[in-house]
């Protein structure tokens, strides 16, 4: 409702700036600084502004609100209790008011409240939504008697916008700066419990749950990152390769229509679900290599380092392809003309001029596909066997980092422990991991692609 009320207002506010400077001009006011849909443009802002602000305001601050006002309809004794007794009942109130129902007896107070709250809301949306108009007609009508032929609206319009571009870029950076400011501070107070040393030295993987909130368990981080990075390299030994090969033949041997067929059919495995390629891993791959290390004498289990790491490999296949086509086409065609003039044939000219021209770029896809499989999680909490064991067979289940993440964060937690406060601590980890990859696929890219522009 509040988009659509944004979207009619700013229609409404554009088409009246719009005419009214069309009107000016028509009737001979002058010479026009700024074209007709600039003029429109800043009165759309002006509409705009005063009336996202205030839903915006409402938006943040409603629930609370809300929730003050349920806890003044609740009985005191309630109130006074606090915790988790006064939030279940402001969330039961809260399901009545919206006319889902709750589960057990409703109580008399909690009738009352919600048809109390149901009243209230309906007052202040009325009165939020009426005076963000009434403000947003107001300011339209401010903006359209600033408009004159000498206005700067174009200048105007292009600051507004370069402001909404500034803030948007900040809240990116601030939701980074969050999200590592939350990963650091909970894992400090995990840290509190366990020694560092024995966190990312630790060859045992064992925590233990108690109701206590104890330091019992063991936090050992090698048998989960051991896991993590065998996968990565049994991913990349499939995708590199293929996805490489794909590249080339895309780029260089195949006529056009074939690779108008092939390229969209290759990508659309970057569209597949990851949870699809875990069942895909779970029910086709892990039987099918299981019973093929029976065929060979091999005892291979069907869920496996062995296994996630191919169904990851295939995953991660169209990642490497698009990004080695593109970086492929790059290559400037003078090199590839002066090698053919050179007497070259095509192999030669890819193995001599394109790749190593292409190089840089393709280790910088290469790593990025690195810190993509890493990150993943479904397929390895389907496929891999949750063995946060410290072995060095692929053909044995393992574990990982962000299956271990998973495992910590199931369930009732309170957040109050090492037990769910771990869960931090490995997301601090392979943040770091995966920024590090990125940071130097980066730089490889940039550093080197200066010299084939």
């Amino acid at each position: 409702m509040i988009a659509a009320i944004l979207l009619v207002l700013l229609g409404l506010a554009y088409q009246v700036g719009w005419s009214r400077s069309r009107a000016l001009a028509t009737s001979g006011g002058g010479r026009f600084h700024s074209r007709f849909h600039y003029h429109g443009a800043l009165v759309a802002i002006w509409a705009v502004a005063p009336a996202a602000l205030i839903l915006g305001l409402w938006a943040l601050f409603g629930q609370t609100v809300s929730a003050s006002y349920v806890q003044s309809l609740l009985p005191v004794e309630l109130v006074s209790a606090g915790g988790n007794p006064l939030a279940t009942a402001i969330s039961r109130v809260r399901a009545l008011a919206s006319g889902y129902g709750v589960a057990g007896e409703v109580a008399d107070y909690e009738a009352a409240a919600a048809d109390a709250l149901a009243r209230f809301q309906l007052i202040v949306t009325l009165i939020v939504v009426g005076s963000a108009a009434a403000c947003g007609i107001l300011a339209l009508l401010f903006a359209r008697r600033r408009i004159t032929p000498r206005l700067r609206a174009r200048n105007q319009v292009e600051r507004a916008i370069t402001l909404l571009l500034v803030a948007c870029s900040a809240i990116a950076i601030l939701t980074t700066v969050g999200i590592v400011a939350s990963l650091v501070s909970e894992a400090i107070r995990f840290f509190t419990f366990v020694n560092p040393l024995d966190f990312f030295f630790g060859t045992v993987w064992n925590p233990v749950f108690s109701s206590t909130g104890g330091g019992s368990g063991r936090y050992g981080l090698l048998p989960l990152l051991w896991g993590t990075t065998m996968i990565a390299i049994i991913a990349m030994l499939v995708a590199l390769p293929i996805g490489l090969m794909t590249a080339i033949y895309l780029n260089q041997y195949a006529p056009r229509g074939v690779r108008a067929v092939v390229k969209p059919i290759v990508e659309i495995l970057a569209g597949i679900p990851t949870i699809v390629y875990g069942f895909f891993a779970l029910t086709t791959v892990g039987p099918f290599l299981s019973g093929f290390g029976a065929m060979i004498g091999l005892d291979i289990r069907g869920t496996s380092a062995l296994t996630a790491g191919l169904v990851m490999g295939i995953m991660i296949i169209p990642f490497i392809s698009s990004l080695s086509d593109d970086i492929l086409s790059q290559v400037p065609t003078s090199l590839r003309d002066g090698s053919y003039g050179l007497g070259a044939t095509q192999s030669e000219t890819i193995r001599r001029v394109l790749l190593p021209a292409a190089l840089p770029g393709i280790v910088g896809a290469f790593l990025l596909a690195v810190s993509r499989a890493i990150g993943e999680t479904m397929i390895v909490v389907l496929a891999a066997g949750n063995s946060p064991v410290l072995r060095a067979n692929p053909l044995e289940p393992t574990s990982t980092v962000t299956v271990s993440i998973v495992n910590q964060l199931t369930g009732d937690t309170d957040f109050t422990g090492p037990q769910s406060l771990v869960a931090f601590a490995l997301g601090l980890t392979l943040f770091v991991i995966t920024l590090c990859l990125n940071v130097v696929a980066l730089y490889i890219v940039r550093r080197f692609r200066e010299q084939y522009d």
